[in-house]
């Protein structure tokens, strides 16, 4: 049975994919293969972000899966910018 964070992954997969971005597996990187790259599980300098969001070859954004109705207390913290 998956967990609630995989149904959310599933989820916003299919929700970037009807928006025009392509999924890849970050073992499987070609920031050029399409202008809209989501790249799953991506290091970031935390540890790793759910998604790394790149257009034109260049990082915008990351995105984090939680369940759905999960509150953003105690998460929004872990895409705070790193200070430096």
């Amino acid at each position: 049975m998956p967990t609630p964070e995989q149904l959310a992954r599933k989820n916003i997969d299919a929700m970037l994919t009807a928006a025009g971005w392509v999924i890849q597996d970050r073992r499987r990187i070609n920031l050029h293969a399409a202008p809209a790259i989501a790249l799953c599980e991506t290091d970031v300098e935390r540890g790793f972000a759910d998604y790394g969001l790149f257009l034109d070859a260049k990082a915008i954004g990351v995105l984090e899966a939680k369940a759905e109705g999960t509150p953003l207390v105690g998460v929004a913290d872990q895409s705070e910018p790193v200070p430096g």
